[in-house]
């Protein structure tokens, strides 16, 4: 990971982000450049910038919602990891952004050393979740009770699966299993394949939502 993680942040509360970008950009290791009011100004953005590693994104957008754009976004910018950081708790919200691909979901109640936790790890390939909203994440998959379906996923794949859903990194995971990065990095490939998804949110709701792990 770069020394320094590039972050930019779509949030239209002009004092809530005004505040973020300060405190975010106080700390070591981040840097803040681009604060957007709306996802089509950062969808006008990465037409002529290199995109952010981190992009933090509020829900109750005007124009596009936040959810919306995440689809939008992960075209422009596919390995730009989304956090979704907002006031809402809805299972609907949580489920949709996590399907469409965020890496993480956070609440605007969290403090500045979470935010930046979340970012720190989005960047090196985890999912962060708020603890509270994690809960509610597995509480409402397990209602779900749909059909366990078999993807012929090997054990390996399981193996990495269940570390995916566990919030491990790819470096994390190749250690826990004793393989090397890449090798890790290959059957994460699989199971994305396998599983018909293009993300690590997607590829954990999946999961989760079926029962695989």
């Amino acid at each position: 990971m770069p020394e320094t993680i590039h972050l930019w942040i779509i949030e239209d509360h002009k004092t809530y982000g005004e505040r973020l970008v300060r405190a975010l950009n106080r700390l070591d290791g981040i840097s803040c450049t681009q604060r957007f009011t709306a996802c089509e100004d950062a969808f006008a953005a990465l037409a002529t910038e290199p995109a952010p590693q981190v992009l933090l994104l509020d829900v109750g957008l005007p124009g596009m919602n936040g959810i919306e754009g995440i689809a939008r976004l992960r075209q422009l910018a596919p390995n730009t990891a989304i956090v979704i950081l907002t006031v809402f708790e809805e299972d609907d919200k949580i489920f949709r952004a996590i399907c469409a691909g965020a890496a993480g979901y956070l609440l605007k109640t969290s403090n500045t050393e979470d935010i930046a936790a979340a970012i720190r790890s989005a960047a090196t390939g985890g999912s962060p979740i708020n603890p509270h909203i994690a809960r509610r994440v597995l509480e409402m998959f397990s209602k779900a009770n749909i059909p366990h379906k078999d993807y012929g996923l090997t054990p390996r794949e399981l193996d990495i699966l269940k570390l995916l859903v566990s919030g491990s990194t790819i470096k994390d995971a190749a250690a826990q299993l004793g393989i090397g990065y890449y090798t890790a990095d290959e059957y994460i490939r699989s199971v994305y394949v396998k599983l018909q998804v293009r993300s690590r949110g997607s590829a954990i709701a999946k999961a989760v939502k079926e029962g695989l792990v």
